[in-house]
């Protein structure tokens, strides 16, 4: 076990959202941005945004890791950036006005195709469709829940055309 290896996830946590150099067993040298670090095999997730491309992924198992250099600090735009790579495109911010709008909108499409729906919780924020499946905020196939993996996948379905449509 090496070094990096022995370190705690609170140490790890430090070289997050860093420019760092990893040099790696036989010589090898990679840099890039530290997405996270895997508490289990001390793996580290790179990002690198080479000019006019598209960003890549790179991994470092967490074995062959000698020696991590913390080159630059990222700035608030690179964090935003490294935060976006793993996320969604749906799970980009809506406004309360925004999300009760999507809510209102896709209760009245399904109403409208004879699905049962009702509004559930505190503030009505979960749609539950025939009381077997619930769609939290967004709204999206993503944000719908059930046990019953048929009426899941049809409604998941339903929704992402109702999306498409309304595009």
């Amino acid at each position: 076990m090496n070094d990096w290896e022995r370190k705690s996830p609170l140490e790890w946590e430090t070289y997050v959202n860093k420019l760092v150099k990893v040099a790696a067993i036989e010589k090898l040298v990679y840099e890039g941005w530290v997405i996270t670090v895997d508490p289990v095999t001390a793996s580290i997730v790179l990002a690198t945004f080479p000019e006019n491309e598209e960003g890549s992924i790179s991994v470092v198992l967490g074995h062959a890791v000698q020696e991590v250099e913390i080159l630059k600090e990222a700035d608030d735009e690179m964090k935003q950036r490294l935060s976006a790579i793993f996320a969604p495109e749906e799970s980009k911010a809506y406004s309360p006005e925004e999300q009760e709008k999507r809510k209102k909108d896709l209760k009245t499409w399904l109403e409208t195709n004879h699905i049962p729906v009702t509004e559930q919780g505190e503030s009505g924020r979960t749609l539950c469709v025939a009381g077997v499946l619930t769609i939290n905020p967004p709204y999206g196939p993503e944000e719908c829940s059930s046990s019953n993996e048929i009426i899941l996948s049809r409604v998941q379905s339903l929704i992402q055309g109702f999306l498409e449509k309304q595009q």
